[in-house]
C-alpha cells in the first residue's frame, strides 16, 4: 500500500537533525512540521519572514495574521521571530538553510526539479523556489510518484520549466525513497513504501535508477 502524505511527511521528517534550520515548500512538505520528533531541536524557517514556526493550529485557534509562504496559518514557539523578505532571502542565499523540503511536478533523474510552473496556466510568481534549491545545503524532494493520469513524474529530463539543475539529493514519493550522492548522475533506490512492489514502481518510473538488486 503506497504512503499517505502525511505518511510521507513523516518519512521525511526522519530526514531532520538535532540543531537543522529547515524551510518547508508548499504543499506536502508544509505536513512535516507536525512530525518532528521530540527528542531533536529543529527550526522551521519560512521565507515570507519567520523563523521558528510551529505546528499548524487546531481548528478555531487560527491567528489570520499568521502565516506561511502558502498562506496557511500557523503558529509561534517561544523562540519565533519575524524579519522583512530581504533578511528572509539573506539566510537563505547565504547557505544558513541546512535543509529544504520542497513539492515538485517533475524530478529529473540527475536531479534537475520543475515546481514553480506549467506553461498555459496563471501563476502568482516562482517564489522562493529558485533560491531554495541554489541556496540551501541539501534539498528533498516530497511529491506524489505520478499524476493525475497515472504518468510518472520522475523522468529522465523533465519537460516543464526548471527550478534548478541536479540539485535534488533526495526524492520520497508516495511508493518509494531515492537517494542521490552529490556528483551522481542517477539515483538509488534505498526503501520502498510498506507492501509495495519494486515491479510496481519500476512501471511507474521513467528515470534510470539504481534499483536495489542491481
Amino acid at each position: 500500500m503506497a504512503w499517505t502524505r502525511d505518511e510521507m511527511a513523516a518519512r521525511a521528517a526522519q530526514e531532520l537533525q538535532d540543531g537543522f534550520y529547515v524551510n518547508l515548500g508548499i504543499g506536502i512538505p508544509t505536513l512535516v512540521a507536525n512530525h518532528i520528533p521530540d527528542e531533536i531541536d529543529v527550526t522551521l524557517q519560512s521565507e515570507n519572514g519567520m523563523l521558528g514556526m510551529g505546528p499548524f493550529p487546531y481548528p478555531g485557534e487560527e491567528d489570520a495574521d499568521l502565516i506561511n509562504a502558502g498562506k496557511q496559518t500557523i503558529t509561534t514557539l517561544p523562540k519565533s521571530s519575524f524579519f522583512d523578505s530581504a533578511t528572509s532571502f539573506a539566510m537563505i542565499r547565504g547557505g544558513h538553510i541546512d535543509l529544504s523540503i520542497l513539492g515538485a511536478m517533475e524530478v529529473a533523474e540527475n536531479g534537475d526539479i520543475a515546481n514553480w510552473m506549467i506553461p498555459g496556466k496563471m501563476v502568482k510568481g516562482m517564489g522562493g523556489a529558485m533560491d531554495l534549491v541554489a541556496g540551501v545545503k541539501r534539498c528533498i524532494a516530497l511529491f506524489d510518484h505520478t499524476n493525475k493520469r497515472g504518468e510518472s513524474k520522475f523522468l529522465k529530463a523533465c519537460t516543464l520549466p526548471l527550478t534548478g539543475k541536479a540539485c535534488i539529493h533526495m526524492i520520497i514519493t508516495d511508493l518509494a525513497v531515492f537517494e542521490r550522492e552529490e556528483g551522481q548522475s542517477r539515483f538509488r533506490l534505498s526503501e520502498l513504501a510498506p507492501n509495495v512492489t519494486l515491479d510496481e514502481v519500476k512501471v511507474k518510473t521513467e528515470a534510470d535508477v539504481i534499483w536495489a538488486n542491481e
